[in-house]
């Protein structure tokens, strides 16, 4: 059996989804949304600003950081009861101002390595969070970025969308914090956080009511796009401008931004929801547009609808009222369908998230993603690409050179051991405390099984292999949908991201893996995940330089669609030709190819 003939197997019930990770920062963030209280309506409080809804109070951080910060801002209702797989609905509108400085909670989720943990925050909670259920269906806020100074016109916007596989991540984590790309770029930043998992996506027969968009199942999408609308009516109260909106997100994050760009939905609003789109390691192809073996994005409607009837049906036995499956599918069939919906709302976020954890993934279908339900995603998005029936905006690309290192215990869908040695649990610890300005505390032979070692050895090593699974994962994903892209317009930009000067042996370990170039994204060094693994002084000159960089071309794109700045030194030209982001322990090494 070939490589690709294995990994087309392995896929074939399911789909691997595209983890996020952390990165860097310090805001601290808080459990919440934010309550009532605050100012004089006579004589509002300076960082006060009308929303649609009602008026808000952000922090003036301009001492710290540089901008004003607007933290927990509600875009729609919480999604809970009746409203659970529905279509997000405007939050009920208040009259005194509502505190907004502190980070909204999480979406429901299950703890993984990457957060959050107990508190919203990245904390040794996390550690401890890893398979429990964690963060709030009440939960659909976003956060907005300012620069403190005033500016000549309404500045453009970043609408930030994070990764985590679909089942996981929150704006809290401390390398999506706003503030310094937004001070460095000159731009307006606004994550957002929207649900996860069978709470976002969720294709059962029982939850559709013939509405085009509840039967989509694709809630998720829904709510970036309710988030979208929420920035086109606001957002110039922030010093934003709506008609200059970029739309940008990393991994499953960019599978979601690509999934809105050929969107039906999207297409047809009015005002426009953004005019630029960023997208970092994702990609949005079907099987049918990429070779065989390929890992794929978007899988048939079908599989999401298997997941959904499964789902339902283990709730039944879990909670003791059919003793199997079958009796399961027998109860199902002779209830209603608004009975059965009304028993779905009924379960808790763990209730149906443990069942995702330990039940579905013996099935294969543990995963979330997006449901090309013809509707709110077409059938197969690349083809609609090509067909020229897409939202046509300036699209800026990103991978980084080593994506797949960040998923060696993927290797066994190439027919070989793990690649990975550590546990989640040991990784995080490790983590958490290491020091990387001291000698090295671990050993590759700690992280790597023996029979990649070394591993640069030609055929064998831990590069050789994570290359091919690469060949087979995001390089494919990246050129079928920028060369179909390139059917339709010009203003199609790439880079790759290659920067690997972490201590040794994380530079081997990890080198330039999947989300590693976020912290240079944001300019955001501080405490993270793998922070203490890659950021020494002995590297600080070389990554503050390359992030500046890579954050005024950011600016720059959001201003223009074009990423050439004067920060790059090179011409940047478009696809097929590439920048290459790179530095020394002690300079920017960025290259025109």
């Amino acid at each position: 059996m070939t490589l690709g003939t294995r990994l087309k197997a392995a896929l074939a019930a399911g789909v691997v989804l595209l983890a996020g990770c952390g990165g860097g920062g310090s805001s601290q963030p808080a459990p919440g949304g934010g309550g009532g209280g605050g100012g004089d309506a006579a004589t509002p409080p300076a960082m006060q600003r009308a929303t649609a809804f009602g008026p808000v109070v952000g922090t003036d951080d301009a001492a710290t950081s540089g901008t004003l910060q607007w933290k927990g801002v509600p875009y729609a209702k919480a999604p809970v009861g009746a409203l659970r797989w529905m279509p997000p609905v405007d939050p009920d509108p208040w009259t005194e101002a509502r505190s907004t400085q502190a980070f909204a909670s999480a979406c429901a989720q299950s703890g993984r390595l990457y957060g959050p943990g107990q508190n919203n925050r990245y904390d040794a909670t996390i550690g401890t969070a890893l398979g429990t259920t964690v963060g709030s269906e009440d939960c659909l806020y976003l956060n907005i970025w300012a620069p403190a100074g005033a500016a000549a016109s309404p500045r453009p916007v970043i609408v930030w969308v994070h990764g985590g596989s679909n089942i996981t991540g929150y704006t809290a984590d401390p390398v999506y914090d706003g503030a310094n790309l937004a001070r460095t770029a000159d731009v307006v930043v606004v994550s957002v956080n929207y649900r996860l998992g069978v709470l976002g996506f969720l294709n059962a027969l029982q939850l559709k009511t013939g509405d085009p968009l509840v039967d989509s199942g694709n809630f998720a999408l829904l709510d970036l796009i309710k988030a979208l609308k929420f920035v086109q009516g606001n957002i110039a109260a922030f010093g934003g401008n709506p008609a200059n909106v970029t739309l940008m997100g990393q991994s499953a994050g960019a599978v979601n931004v690509l999934a809105l760009q050929a969107s039906p939905v999207v297409r047809a609003a009015s005002p426009q929801l953004f005019h630029r789109l960023v997208e970092i390691s994702g990609g949005i192809s079907t099987p049918n547009t990429v070779p065989p073996g390929v890992i794929a994005t978007i899988y048939p409607a079908a599989i999401w609808a298997q997941q959904g009837a499964t789902l339902l049906q283990y709730a039944l036995v879990n909670d003791g009222t059919v003793p199997d499956l079958a009796a399961a599918a027998t109860y199902v069939a002779g209830r209603s369908p608004a009975e059965m919906a009304a028993y779905l709302r009924s379960k808790s976020p763990d209730a149906l998230l443990s069942i995702v954890r330990t039940q579905l993934p013996a099935l294969g279908l543990q995963n979330s993603n997006p449901i090309p339900d013809g509707n709110v995603l077409p059938l197969d998005p690349i083809m609609e690409i090509r067909a020229g029936r897409y939202l046509k905006v300036p699209v800026l690309a990103g991978i980084t050179r080593d994506e797949t290192k960040l998923f060696p215990s993927l290797f066994p869908l190439m027919g070989l051991p793990s690649g990975r040695l550590l546990t989640d649990t040991q990784v995080f610890h490790m983590a958490f405390g290491y020091n990387p300005n001291a000698a090295p505390a671990t050993t590759l032979a700690e992280w790597i099984p023996a029979q990649y070692l070394p591993v640069t050895a030609a055929g064998t090593g831990f590069n050789f292999w994570a290359d091919i699974l690469n060949q087979f994962w995001f390089i494919p994903g990246r050129d079928d949908l920028l060369n179909s892209l390139s059917l339709q317009q010009s203003q199609v930009w790439h880079y790759r991201f290659d920067w690997d000067e972490q201590p040794a042996p994380f530079n081997d370990i990890f080198g330039a893996a999947h989300a590693f170039d976020l912290p240079f994204l944001f300019g955001n060094f501080g405490p993270s995940l793998y922070a203490n693994f890659t950021n020494s002084e002995a590297n600080r000159a070389g990554r503050e330089q390359l992030a500046e960089a890579m954050m005024k071309s950011l600016g720059a794109f959001a201003r223009s669609g074009d990423p050439n700045n004067a920060a790059l030194g090179v011409r940047w030209q478009q696809w097929p030709r590439k920048v290459v982001f790179d530095a020394s322990l002690s300079a920017k090494q960025i290259t025109a190819q």
